[in-house]
């Protein structure tokens, strides 16, 4: 018979626990972790980089220490304290060649979450508050300019209007420039839309009037009324006006319209307030007229006319400067008609007036109402 062997001398197994295979002794060194297949390797979260966010750390793998194997024939032993990981950071995991391995897919499920209301915060609140007034006060500054700037468009239409009509007018009649101007009160454009004018002033160039050169017209006119009524456009209340002639104005009147006595006046002209005569010179001759009122016009009465140092008639020069200021300062329309008259250190001044006048109608007895 065959005995049977004896096991291999070593140390006996521990009861209750399988005995392990032998395998090649330890050298001291842990044997090399081997990588984890590509469908068994754990699924890694690759988290990309946010802007405005902090960054943490990149986190390394760190391989865990394993216990060195037992040697053979060497009862086991207790396990001794973990070995202290030195300072220096593990090797890192060698970098595999090819693309990272996949992870398995899943199923993602998305919940969509409402997203709460933003609560306001005072500040936005307050802010909405000063928008939304700041809104309202242009509203109300854009409203009450438009109602400020369309009564004044109005008013300066209506005052130029009016100042032009009745400028064209009078301009008509004295046959040079005039200007108007309306009182600030009450507005034109209420005057223009009521048709009654309280007060008009007037000025001419004082060029002339007609034929009278260097005269000067000026008119204060009160309570126009421009209602059409019987064959009239109107009615004007009062109308003053004053007349100046220049002593230059005089000489130069009498040298374009008085042939006889003009070639004679070749020196100066002086007014003497005084006895209320106007004294014209020449080289060898001189004449002296006194302004008086004639047929509502203003007129110069030859006083005295010499020559070569005789006296010379009057009748003839009379005769021509009568016809010289009837034309400039008679047959006026609206009844204009002189009130007085005086002699100035500068010339002569006359005055003119008329009321409760009937403003013709169309052009009808002076074409120069046509566009009144």
């Amino acid at each position: 018979m065959t005995n049977p062997q004896d096991p291999p001398k070593g140390d006996p197994p521990e009861r209750g626990r399988p005995a392990k295979p032998a395998g090649p002794p330890n050298r001291g060194f842990p044997p090399r972790r081997q990588p984890p297949l590509p469908s068994e390797s754990p699924t890694r979260h690759i988290q990309l980089p946010q802007p405005g966010r902090p960054q943490p750390p990149p986190v390394r793998d760190v391989p865990r220490p394993q216990q060195p194997g037992r040697p053979p024939g060497r009862p086991p032993q207790p396990p001794g304290p973990p070995p202290q990981q030195s300072a220096l950071p593990p090797n890192p995991r060698p970098r595999q060649s090819g693309p990272p391995p996949r992870p398995p897919e899943q199923l993602t499920t998305r919940i969509s979450i409402p997203t709460p209301p933003h609560a306001e915060t005072p500040a936005a609140r307050k802010l909405g508050f000063f928008a939304g007034r700041t809104s309202l006060l242009l509203i109300l500054l854009i409203v009450a300019l438009l109602v400020i700037a369309v009564p004044i468009g109005g008013e300066l239409y209506a005052r130029h209007v009016a100042s032009t009509k009745v400028a064209n007018a009078v301009a008509c009649e004295v046959q040079d420039s005039a200007s108007v101007s309306f009182s600030p009160v009450p507005p034109v454009l209420w005057q223009y839309l009521t048709k009654d004018y309280s007060d008009i002033s007037a000025q001419t160039g004082g060029n002339q009037v007609r034929q009278a050169k260097g005269m000067k017209v000026s008119l204060d006119i009160r309570d126009v009324n421009l209602n059409d009524a019987n064959n009239s456009q109107g009615t004007i209340g009062s109308l003053n006006g004053t007349v100046t002639w220049s002593t230059d104005g005089i000489k130069q009147s009498i040298q374009n319209a008085i042939p006889v006595l003009g070639k004679f006046v070749s020196g100066d002209v002086t007014a003497n307030p005084g006895d209320g005569t106007v004294e014209l010179k020449g080289t060898f001759t001189s004449a002296t007229v006194k302004p008086q009122i004639v047929n509502n016009g203003l007129s110069l009465q030859v006083v005295s006319l010499t020559a070569m140092g005789s006296t010379m008639s009057t009748t003839t020069v009379q005769k021509d400067l009568d016809g010289l200021t009837t034309k400039a300062t008679q047959n006026y329309p609206l009844g204009i008609h002189a009130d007085s008259v005086k002699v100035t250190s500068t010339g002569v001044e006359a005055t003119f007036s008329t009321s409760n006048a009937t403003i013709p109608s169309g052009g009808s007895q002076d074409p120069c109402f046509t566009n009144i």
